[in-house]
């Protein structure tokens, strides 16, 4: 476009204070409001990039009234944006074209009204639409864990720009992390995915099938990666933007190259051997959390077989043992929704991460089970 890239979030700032919120006062005064940049998109996480202007991204925002007021003005609102935003804004088309896909947008210069991507909408219609419950009021157990890491990261990160009564910016703060004795819950829970295949790294490099050894592995990776985030207060963003968020860790540096040579390497042993080091040092980490009584972090036999492990179920297990919720420590170690799905369509649609969940934390399991 000839022009230098402006990260999403800082051209959405410049879009609200700019030219909406002066198109707004100038019909509507001091409407009560508050302007945004959460939910989907790369920008709202911070990784956007020019790469990103080809679809989805642009000058776009949320506008959130009162109900009353939504009902009242979203619609004249909408046509106004529509009809008096300037056609572009710092060099960027405001007007949103479709592609192939009907749902899907890009930026294209017109010459009639824009279809612009200021949302009008309330507080309400939006929660409930993107969590399936309203953070506004008591936060429940399957509100936290119907609800996906990428969900909770694309409401608690983004930008709010003006927040008249203060209370997108209370939601946020109420999400921004889960409450302790869920976090060890998922915690436990993340630990329990490694410890069901640690070991198959080896089985299956036994037996001569080092491709699916390599498949082991690289699933281990992943839950490592979405285990060190959850550890350091991060909700793991989905696949794309998961090695992105695990870069930005302080422990990055150290653990990334065992991660890269267990990936990279063309032998069980090897990629054994290279994961060893990567359990090691995230178990270092958990033992800095003081959640539990340290444990030995280092590697053992796994059993009578001649695999090295880490064993991680003790993590689990000492997890379990230090929450003090009785509904958590009666619910089966599947976690939260994407702990055990990542369907995309289905981690996108709140009513159905909501079924599935309550149906498996509705499935308790006993102390003695």
């Amino acid at each position: 476009m000839g022009h230098s890239f402006i990260p999403g979030l800082e051209l959405s700032r410049r879009f609200y204070h700019e030219a909406v919120r002066p198109l707004i006062h100038a019909h509507f005064g001091d409407l009560p409001h508050t302007a945004a940049r959460i939910g989907a998109g790369s920008e709202v996480l911070g990784f956007d990039t020019a790469r990103s202007a080809d679809h989805e991204w642009g000058p776009r925002l949320q506008l959130f009234l009162h109900p009353h007021d939504a009902d009242k003005h979203a619609h004249d609102i909408v046509t106004a944006l529509s009809n008096e935003l300037p056609k572009t804004f710092h060099g960027y088309p405001t007007n949103f074209a479709p592609t192939e896909n009907e749902h899907v947008r890009y930026m294209a210069v017109t010459d009639g009204p824009v279809f612009h991507r200021v949302d009008v909408t309330s507080l309400e219609l939006w929660f409930a639409q993107h969590l399936g419950f309203d953070p506004r009021d008591a936060i429940t157990t399957l509100d936290w864990l119907a609800t996906p890491t990428q969900t909770l990261a694309e409401i608690t990160t983004g930008a709010v720009f003006h927040d008249h009564t203060g209370e997108l910016t209370s939601a946020r703060s109420q999400l921004a992390w889960y409450p302790e004795q869920i976090w060890r819950y998922v915690l436990a829970c993340q630990w329990q995915r490694i410890s069901e295949e640690e070991a198959f790294v080896g089985r299956c490099g036994e037996v001569g099938d080092e491709l699916g050894s390599a498949v082991v592995a690289a699933r281990l990776v992943r839950d490592l990666m979405r285990l060190s985030l959850l550890m350091h207060r991060r909700y793991p963003p989905y696949s794309k933007w998961l090695g992105s968020a695990f870069a930005q860790l302080p422990v990055a540096a150290d653990i990334t190259p065992a991660l890269a040579a267990a990936l990279a390497a063309t032998t069980w042993h090897e990629r054994e051997d290279h994961l060893a080091t990567a359990y090691s040092a995230i178990a270092e980490l958990h033992n800095q959390l003081r959640l539990t009584e340290p444990l030995d972090p280092s590697i053992r036999p796994y059993h009578d077989r001649p695999f090295q492990v880490l064993h991680a179920e003790r993590f689990s297990q000492a997890l379990v043992a230090s929450i003090t919720d009785p509904e958590l420590r009666a619910l089966p170690l599947t976690g939260a929704v994407d702990q055990f799905a990542d369907n995309t369509d289905l981690l996108g649609d709140r009513t159905v991460t909501r079924s599935v969940t309550d149906v498996l934390t509705a499935a308790r399991s006993t102390p003695d089970s």
